[in-house]
């Protein structure tokens, strides 16, 4: 009975490797542009556009898709489709939401006086997984790079300080990536509102210098947002 038992789990692995070297060989082999089906390398095409995504990795998640059910692929399908269609951004901070308002902006408990600049809905998520901030946000939706092409005009900076010049607003965080781009946004944002009457301040330098915010651990975000000091403490205005 042992030997049976033996053979029989043996015979499983060798059936599973060999499988396991044809999926390989057939990835390795349409890598090559090798495709069976035009339907196929359209799909491979589609997915290897995505950022991080690669030919190879591409071909093995459609592959995936194919060996899953029809209703599975299409509940996929329409997700994707439906984000794109009917995802909407909050008139006031800009976060990604299912209404005009986000649940944030929304939030009667938060301190509606103290906004938070981040880049990106990214960080947004970040921040609010420390649990250690409990204001509004305002998403710029990226930060000044003129190697990209990127300028003040094209960023949610103008709407940041009619928000200022509203009133009630009483401190601004900068919690940018401290980065040459996240701190010459830092210094735009500061000139921009520096007429006005209210106070701003930076993250703690917990985040390394060249760390994109996203990348930081949840603890030493939280101390840099606790900790956070005046900008014109960590920027030497001449």
């Amino acid at each position: 009975m042992k030997d049976i038992f033996i053979a029989k789990h043996l015979s499983i692995f060798i059936g599973a490797t060999i499988l396991s070297v044809q999926n390989s060989y057939l990835c390795n082999r349409m890598s090559l542009h090798q495709y069976p089906s035009t339907l196929l390398e359209n799909a491979v095409q589609e997915f290897s556009k995505l950022p991080g995504i690669g030919r190879k990795t591409a071909l093995r998640l459609v592959l995936y898709l194919l060996r899953q059910d029809v209703d599975d692929v299409e509940a996929f399908g329409n997700a994707v489709v439906s984000l794109k269609k009917e995802v909407k951004y909050c008139r006031i901070c800009h976060n990604i939401s299912d209404t005009e308002v986000c649940h944030i902006c929304n939030n009667l408990s938060r301190d509606g006086s103290i906004i938070c600049v981040v880049e990106n809905i990214k960080d947004v998520m970040a921040v609010e997984n420390t649990q250690q901030f409990g204001g509004l946000y305002h998403v710029l939706g990226g930060i000044i790079s003129p190697m990209d092409g990127i300028g003040p005009n094209d960023l949610e900076i103008e709407s940041l300080v009619e928000r200022v010049k509203a009133g009630n607003i009483r401190e601004i965080i900068l919690a940018l990536s401290t980065t040459m781009e996240g701190d010459t946004t830092n210094f735009y944002i500061f000139r921009k509102l520096a007429s006005y009457d209210v106070k701003i301040t930076t993250i703690a330098r917990g985040v390394s210098i060249g760390d994109e915010l996203e990348y930081a651990d949840e603890i030493t975000l939280g101390r840099s947002i606790l900790n956070r000091t005046n900008f014109t403490d960590s920027f030497k205005i001449n």
